[in-house]
Formats: structure tokens, C-alpha cells, sequence
């Protein structure tokens, strides 16, 4: 009796025992977050939009996935995709202002990444907003068509610690894969739609020209032997027919930020996995084409501030990674990390072979070893960008949807919160077999109309779906609609109008679709800094208050906005003047845009009207320094003191110019200052 008594204690001993054991063990409940807006995604778009909600009284969690702050902006896209500048408001146009602050100028559209990353950290420590790093989204809880909360965990070390629940009223998307979205069960796509789906020309497969690789370059291991198999990068798949829509997503590369500068390199030397097999292709089209001999031949190798580079894709063969990609939206976190270092260790080998394989031209290898790493970029990974670039990978399927028909200005919405303008452009897809030969597919590079609205509707789900979520990001667009949306800057609109549409539904106690739309353009065109202040004043060349004499014609695509007027040589002369209405009378710096033309005149007359003062001014062509992806570039003119109303004015005379002369569009920015 007594062995059994005794034996019980030891039991009873060895459970409390146990208990305390796995009390100690385990990790302690983590207290759920609550907020007025969740913000998955702390890309530019998700800064900004935080920044917005924290700016109009309500409060944020902005949470990040990854470790990095700014995604692509600040993770090697330096050379700005613009489109027309015209088209970049509110606080996406005052983050490349801050830019050009950094530099000197009043704007700059090419940057160095860890600038970008600083200025996008000056909004979230000027709104008091930290972000919650390596959270990634697991699960999203529902009440009917309300998101209740999601469940995030440690990206770093999933289910090593209690997970992190987050409760808000409203949500924004702002990652580029749309994870947040898919949880929340909103209906998506991936892949192409086929052309018949939504009336269009572009979309689906395509074979075109653009970065393509020239005829007869031999696919197969054993040149002409078929049963050899099919070099690394090629894949069997067979060609459909133009248009037809299929799963497949555009590639994926980094945009790769270098420096030649010795004091500042690292060099690149062979990556871990390096394997030259994948570079046989190239090694081919080298072979094929032995006058392309520069770096420029098989790079965009675009320069940026302090002697760096942002360097795209070029060409037939070159850092996109084609084809090694498709899986990428759909996959769980692991497979992600697996597609992401592929592409990391790809890229690094693709700079190593240029620098060192013998099948490269000596000129071109020496060209290449004059560039590295820079020591002070990325430095917390590596001196490499942590953010691939993710072209495209979920599109949600909303309550409207974009397509060609916008961009080419067939269609134009109404409820528009944002405008893009960059041509419908789709990198290539994949590479196969065409008639014996290695081709690409998947390229598209067709230009758009000009400045388009986008849609608030293609912000949102459908409502039935989902009432207080926005996806300003993953937004609803077809493949060759999203291409043309699908710009940084463009992002950072949405991703403002997708916070003052929150803040709205949270006051108005409505679902994110039945807000009033009108009253949200409103906000968004007299308060575009969420900072209360008077909005500078833009006059259009199209604009009513613009009064012209003389010969000038309408050109339609290179300036700022849908058009601007030009003047050619040996024409009567002539001016046009820009009239804005002043109603905050004080000193305001005036800018006017001049985009570029042929053969300009070497010099431009301008006068500038500030009440009962006159000025006039002289404009050396010479002066006028574009940079980037842009039509043209603000001309600070000088600063003056306008009285309230239309009693000032800024002419632009032809009068006996040399060459041609552009009125395209005149800035008045207001200082603050009486």
C-alpha cells in the first residue's frame, strides 16, 4: 500500500513538475494591437499612407513583413518610372520634392537608395509612427464582410513565439503581392487575362520585338542536337497564339545599385552557388553579336548621384531572371525565400560572369571590374538590395477593373483619386523554342494616351466580399493596365487616397464603398499635404485663365500634362501668358516647366506680372538640365509677392527666339511667408 501511495506522490510530483516545466517554456501571451487603421506593408505606398491616416487624427500600425523600409523606391529604384510628372500628386510629388531637397534642386526623381530610405523615415518620425518589423500576415478573422483582426508572426522565427494579433476598423494592402487581401478571402488573379476577356489587343501572350533575342541563337545543349535538352533558362513550353491569357507572371529582377568609386566599392567576387551553365545563353548572343562591346549593349546601366548606378534589364539576355518566377504569387513564405535568393544568387553570378568568364569580350570584362558594391548602401544586408523587384504577382479582382481602354483614354472614369501615365509595359514572360531558335516572350511596350484617372472602385473590393479593406497596391487592373499603373510614384497616390478614403469610412461610418467620392477628390485636391496649408497653384497651358497670341500648335505627348504649345523658329512670334487665381495673397516661388523640344532657341523671354511689379527674365537653354525618365524640368523663375485674385501673370514671349519655345505649364508655390 504504502509503494503505491508513494508512487502516486512521484506521479503527482512529476506532473506539477512538468507543468511549471512547460508554464516557463512557453511563450507568454503577446497583449493584441488595436488601431484605427492597419497598414500591411511598409512599402513607399504604406509610408505614406500611414503617414496620412496618423496626419488626420487617427491612429495607425503600419507593419512590415520583411526588414526593410520602402520597397522598391528604396531598394534600387533610383531612375524614377514617372510617365509624366503631371500625373504625381500630393504627397508622392512632395517625397520626390524632399528628395531634391537632399540634393540641391526643387525636385529629383533619381536617388540613391538609402536616401529615399531616410526621406521615407523623416514622415513616419514626423508623424511618430513605428513600424513592426518581421510580421508577417498568417490569418485574417471576418464578421461577415469586416475584417476583425489578422494574425501576424515573426518572419524570423515563425511559431517560435506567441503570434501577434492586430484589430482595427479599417485595412490597406500595400504590399506587392496582395497577402493581406488573399487572407481576407477578396476574389484575385494571376497571370494574363486572355485579350477576349476584357476587349483588348495587348494582353495575354505576346511576341514581340522588345528585348528580344536575335535570330539564331540555338537553344539546346549540343547546338543542333534537339535530344541534347534545352539550356538552363529555356523552357519547353510551346508558344500559344497572341492573346492568350495564361497564369504565367511577367520576370522579376533586382535593380542593382553600384558604385565606381574605389574608395566606396566592395567587389564583386564569385556568389555562393555560382554556376556558369546559366549563363550559356549568353554567352551565345555575345558570340552572335561581337560588335556590342559596352555595358550599355546588355545593361540599362542608368548613372544616379555619387558616381552610383541603377542598372535594369536590357535586351534579350540580361537581369531579368525570365520564367523562374511564375510560382511566386501563390507560394507559401519558404518558397518565396527560395524564388528570392534564386534570383539574388542569378544576378550576382550574371555581374561576376561579365567581370571574369573568357567567353566575354576583354573590353567588356574591364569595363566591369571598374564597378562594385557600395560600402555604404544596404549595409545592414550585405551591401545587396533586400527587395527584389516584384513586377507583379496578385491583382485583385474589385468592383472595377482597368484595362487598355483607360489607358489608351477610350474609357475615362470619374470617381478618379489618382492618375498614371507610363506606357503599358510588360517584361518578358518566358523564354522558349520558336522555330529552332531561343526567343522571349511576354515583352509589351506600347505608350499610353497620357495622363489617365484611375478609378477609386479599382481600389476596392466588391462589397460583398469585403466593406474595410483598400488595395492601393495589388489594385484591380488587367496585366497591360497594371503595367501602366504599376510605378512607384503612382503607388504613393493611391496609397494617400486609400488612407483619406479610411479616415472617411471610419468618420462616416460607412464601408469603404459607399464613401462619398466626390467629397474624397475634394480633400485630395485642396488639402494635398494633409497639412491644412494653402496647395500651390498649377496653371496648364490647357487651363481657361491661359490667354495666347501668336502661331503656336499643340503638341501632344513630352510635356507636362495632356499637352503643350511650341512656337518654331522663323514663326510671328507671339506669347502665351499663364494667369492663376490667387487666394491666399502672399510670396509664392514661381517655377515654369519647360519640356523638351527640337532644336530650342538658345535663349527665352519670359515676364513675370506680380500685381503692379514687372520683371523680366531671360532663360538660357543651356540652363535647363533634365535628368531621368522626364519630358522636361521646373525653371525656378524667383520668388514674388502676389496679391489676392488674378492680377498677376507669367508670359512666355517667341518674340524673336532662335529656335523653338515651349508654354507648357507655370508653379506658384506658396512659401508660408506674408
Amino acid at each position: 500500500m504504502r509503494k503505491k501511495i508513494a508512487v502516486a506522490q512521484f506521479a503527482c510530483l512529476f506532473a506539477f513538475l512538468l507543468s511549471g516545466f512547460r508554464f516557463h517554456m512557453e511563450p507568454k501571451a503577446v497583449a493584441p494591437v488595436q488601431a484605427d487603421v492597419c497598414i500591411y506593408g511598409a512599402t513607399a505606398a504604406g509610408v505614406i499612407a500611414a503617414y496620412t491616416v496618423k496626419k488626420m487624427g487617427k491612429s495607425v500600425v503600419l507593419i512590415e513583413p520583411g526588414g526593410h523600409l520602402g520597397g522598391m523606391t528604396s531598394g534600387g529604384l533610383g531612375y524614377t518610372d514617372i510617365g509624366n510628372k503631371y500625373a504625381i500628386t500630393g504627397l508622392s510629388r512632395d517625397f520626390y520634392r524632399r528628395i531634391g531637397k537632399h540634393y540641391g534642386k526643387f525636385e529629383q526623381w533619381t536617388f540613391e537608395p538609402s536616401i529615399a530610405k531616410k526621406t521615407l523615415q523623416q514622415y513616419l518620425d514626423e508623424a511618430g509612427i513605428k513600424v513592426m518589423y518581421q510580421s508577417r500576415i498568417v490569418s485574417a478573422r471576418k464578421s461577415g464582410t469586416g475584417i476583425q483582426s489578422i494574425v501576424l508572426e515573426n518572419s524570423l522565427k515563425p511559431g517560435a513565439q506567441s503570434n501577434q494579433v492586430i484589430s482595427a476598423k479599417m485595412y490597406i494592402d500595400c504590399t506587392y503581392e496582395g497577402d493581406l487581401m488573399a487572407k481576407a478571402g477578396v476574389s484575385y488573379t494571376v497571370g494574363r487575362e486572355d485579350n477576349s476577356q476584357y476587349n483588348e489587343t495587348i494582353d495575354g501572350v505576346q511576341l514581340m520585338h522588345g528585348h528580344q533575342l536575335p535570330d539564331g541563337i540555338d537553344p539546346y545543349k549540343i547546338e543542333g542536337k534537339p535530344e541534347s535538352g534545352l539550356v538552363w533558362g529555356v523552357s519547353p513550353a510551346k508558344l500559344e497564339p497572341n492573346g492568350t491569357g495564361d497564369k504565367k507572371v511577367q520576370a522579376y529582377n533586382y535593380r542593382i545599385c553600384l558604385t565606381s568609386d574605389p574608395a566606396n566599392m566592395v567587389p564583386i567576387t564569385q556568389p555562393a552557388g555560382y554556376d556558369p551553365v546559366r549563363y550559356e545563353l549568353l554567352a551565345r548572343l555575345i558570340a552572335k553579336q561581337p560588335q556590342r562591346k559596352t555595358l550599355n549593349d546588355y545593361f540599362i546601366w542608368s548613372k544616379m548621384p555619387n558616381n552610383k548606378t541603377d542598372i535594369n534589364n536590357r535586351n534579350g539576355f540580361s537581369t531579368d531572371m525570365i520564367g523562374m518566377n511564375h510560382d511566386y504569387p501563390d507560394a507559401d513564405y519558404k518558397k518565396r525565400e527560395e524564388i528570392i535568393k534564386a534570383h539574388e544568387t542569378y544576378t550576382k553570378g550574371l555581374l561576376y560572369f561579365f567581370g571574369h568568364d573568357p567567353r566575354v569580350p576583354a573590353e567588356l570584362r574591364e569595363s566591369m571590374l571598374k564597378w562594385g558594391y557600395p560600402k555604404d548602401e544596404y549595409v545592414e544586408t550585405g551591401n545587396w538590395s533586400p527587395q527584389l523587384y516584384i513586377r507583379e504577382a496578385r491583382r485583385m479582382v474589385g468592383s472595377y477593373v482597368m484595362t487598355q481602354a483607360h489607358c489608351e483614354l477610350k474609357e475615362v472614369v470619374k470617381d478618379g483619386v489618382g492618375m498614371a501615365a507610363y506606357q503599358m509595359d510588360s517584361h518578358n514572360i518566358q523564354r522558349i523554342v520558336v522555330n529552332g531558335m531561343a526567343k522571349n516572350e511576354g515583352n509589351v511596350e506600347v505608350s499610353a494616351s497620357g495622363p489617365y484617372p484611375i478609378a477609386y472602385r479599382s481600389l476596392v473590393p466588391k462589397e460583398k466580399e469585403c466593406t474595410n479593406l483598400l488595395v492601393p497596391v495589388c489594385l484591380s487592373a488587367t496585366h497591360i493596365a497594371y503595367g501602366s499603373i504599376r510605378m512607384e510614384p503612382v503607388f504613393m497616390v493611391l496609397a494617400q487616397s486609400s488612407a483619406v478614403a479610411a479616415v472617411m469610412a471610419i468618420d462616416s461610418k460607412k464601408s469603404v464603398q459607399q464613401i462619398d467620392i466626390a467629397k474624397l477628390q475634394a480633400k485630395l485636391k485642396t488639402d494635398p499635404l494633409v497639412n491644412g496649408k494653402t496647395p500651390e497653384i498649377l496653371v496648364d497651358n490647357e487651363d481657361s485663365s491661359v490667354s495666347v497670341k501668336g502661331n503656336w500648335q499643340p503638341v501632344k505627348k513630352g510635356g507636362y500634362g495632356p499637352s503643350f504649345l511650341a512656337s518654331e523658329s522663323g514663326q510671328n512670334g507671339g506669347n502665351v501668358t499663364f494667369t492663376p487665381e490667387i487666394a491666399a495673397p502672399g510670396n509664392y516661388q514661381i517655377y515654369v516647366y519647360f519640356p523638351k523640344v527640337a532644336k530650342p532657341a538658345s535663349e527665352i523671354k519670359l515676364s513675370v506680372q506680380a500685381g503692379s511689379e514687372t520683371k523680366n527674365i531671360s532663360v538660357l537653354e543651356k540652363d535647363i538640365v533634365v535628368e531621368g525618365q522626364t519630358s522636361g524640368e521646373w525653371y525656378h523663375v524667383g520668388k514674388f509677392n502676389l496679391p489676392k485674385g488674378n492680377a498677376s501673370s507669367v508670359n512666355i514671349s517667341a518674340e524673336g527666339a532662335s529656335g523653338a519655345v515651349a508654354a507648357d505649364a507655370v508653379l506658384f508655390v506658396p512659401t508660408g511667408e506674408r
